[in-house]
């Protein structure tokens, strides 16, 4: 038996399927874009996304579609559609980083109260959650909302494309909305009272790895895959991902560092204390029963190398083609061993987790006529390690201890880099052997349903680690020295910054 995963990501839909082993038998991709129609907005045409998630699907399928017993899903957190009750999308999906709901936000902060709402839901008011945007189409497009007949997630939205028998929510995204009761695992009628939204317009809320029914026959066969395969609810994509990496307890933490990165781990009990609220860390349904989710948000971070790689490095750019290697494994070998002289305030997008503060800006020190682009560059991933530190220190504060990370995503491909995060941390940092982590957790959790695992600690032992990297403690030791002075940049520039 076989068991495929699903993930509808931001800029691209990939299908991979698994052996019980966790091995791969088959693999689709396709990128897809984002409609950036005014300032604020980040829309996705949901029909179109469907035809290339079955593409994907297909591509993956086409050798062995028939011995895939069940199909879970892993998606981009915080998108919201309009559909029909024949399941039509109605109009474009707001994605996450679609922020058009400013108001919307600062009035529930102002009527309902940002800590009423975290004590709740676990999620602080933000233009990015679900029901923002879901109140900003009752606010401004009022015959659209009248129209709907439920408002859904991407991960809502693919099940009922393929055949689920209601149209569910999975327990990670509904927890997502800020309208999730966290303690009762249900909508929360108060605060949908108060935003005057019907809860009928809402998906069932309903834990991952539930079944949800049999992939539409008509589908199966256009898709080449067994009639009989099971549709399993999935989750959010960092939560899959954690589970694709074998992250199952808080002593664990997934490293996802591509364009952002994100250090997630699981929490046995959920955690909605002030220092949380304060530190903007969500608290949210894993993919597991009975633990929850957090992650910290680095929203700078691969996009900051990217940045800094094409506006100074085009030579570098073109002895890396010579060599027939990306630029940033150039890069890191002609980066200084030790720490560099330079320091950066990585904040060119604001900052991320723990303050959250979009009015900063980036700043550049201790530049001298004897500084080139490779100590700027040592730099840059110094200052994002040194960003995941302070996050690690301040979620510790919160009772949440990290003492090993796994990484995946484009950061995870270099060893120097991930050498140089063991020495920053000071704690164990792995590779993993399967890239396709959160297709990975969702078919783990397919498999979990169908009782083809019987634990979640019987699941992860399909994940291979690659390889660990120990960290250096001399290194180490000046890292921190280094720290403490990366530690002062915040608040010294915070003021200057906002004045610019």
């Amino acid at each position: 038996m076989y068991l495929m995963g699903l993930d509808v990501g931001t800029t691209g839909a990939k299908a991979v399927v698994f052996d019980e082993n966790g091995i791969q038998k088959g693999y689709g991709f396709q990128e897809y874009g984002i409609t950036y129609t005014k300032e604020g907005y980040a829309q996705q045409e949901p029909e179109n996304i469907w035809q290339i998630a079955k593409q994907v699907m297909l591509e993956a399928a086409k050798e062995s579609g028939q011995s895939i017993a069940a199909v879970s899903l892993s998606v981009q957190g915080d998108a919201v559609l309009p559909i029909d009750r024949n399941r039509t999308a109605i109009g474009p999906a707001q994605l996450g980083m679609d922020y058009r709901g400013t108001v919307e936000t600062r009035w529930c902060e102002e009527e309902i109260g940002g800590d009423k709402l975290f004590s709740v839901t676990g999620m602080r008011p933000h233009p990015m959650n679900s029901i923002i945007k879901v109140l900003w189409v009752k606010n401004h497009q009022s015959e659209l909302y009248e129209k709907t007949w439920k408002f859904v997630t991407w991960s809502d939205y693919i099940l009922a494309k393929l055949g689920s028998d209601e149209v569910v929510i999975d327990y990670t995204q509904a927890s997502r909305t800020m309208a999730f009761d966290l303690h009762k695992k249900c909508w929360s009628e108060e605060i949908l009272g108060k935003l005057g939204i019907d809860r009928e317009k809402l998906s069932i809320p309903v834990a991952s790895g539930t079944q949800v029914g049999k992939i539409n026959a008509q589908l199966a066969e256009e898709l080449h895959i067994n009639p009989s395969a099971v549709l399993v609810t999935g989750g959010h994509d960092q939560t899959c991902a954690s589970l694709g990496s074998g992250v199952i307890n808080e002593k664990l933490a997934l490293d996802s560092h591509g364009t952002a990165e994100v250090i997630s781990t699981l929490m046995e009990v959920p955690k909605l204390t002030e220092g949380m609220y304060k530190n903007y860390y969500p608290c949210y349904c894993s993919l597991l029963p009975d633990r929850y989710f957090t992650f910290s948000l680095n929203h700078t971070a691969g996009l900051l190398l990217k940045w800094f790689s094409e506006s100074f490095c085009i030579y570098d750019y073109q002895e890396a083609e010579k060599n027939q290697e990306s630029i940033y494994s150039y890069l890191f070998e002609h980066m200084p061993e030790g720490p560099s002289e330079v320091m950066v305030l990585p904040y060119m997008n604001g900052t991320g987790t723990p303050t959250c503060d979009v009015s900063q800006k980036g700043a550049f020190l201790g530049l001298t006529m004897n500084t080139n682009r490779f100590d700027v560059a040592k730099a840059i991933v110094e200052a994002l390690s040194f960003e995941s530190r302070l996050n690690m220190e301040c979620l510790e504060k919160n009772g949440i201890t990290v003492s090993e990370l796994r990484c995946v995503g484009g950061g995870a491909r270099s060893p120097k880099g991930l050498q140089n995060k063991a020495d920053i941390l000071g704690m164990p940092v792995s590779s993993l052997a399967t890239r396709e982590a959160a297709c990975l957790g969702a078919a783990l959790t397919a498999g979990l349903s169908i009782k083809m695992y019987h634990s979640p600690e019987e699941a992860v032992r399909v994940v291979t680690v690659k390889d660990t990297y120990e960290p250096d403690m001399g290194k180490y030791k000046l890292y921190t020295e280094r720290f403490m002075l990366y530690k002062e940049m915040y608040p010294l520039f915070s003021s200057m910054n906002k004045r610019l």
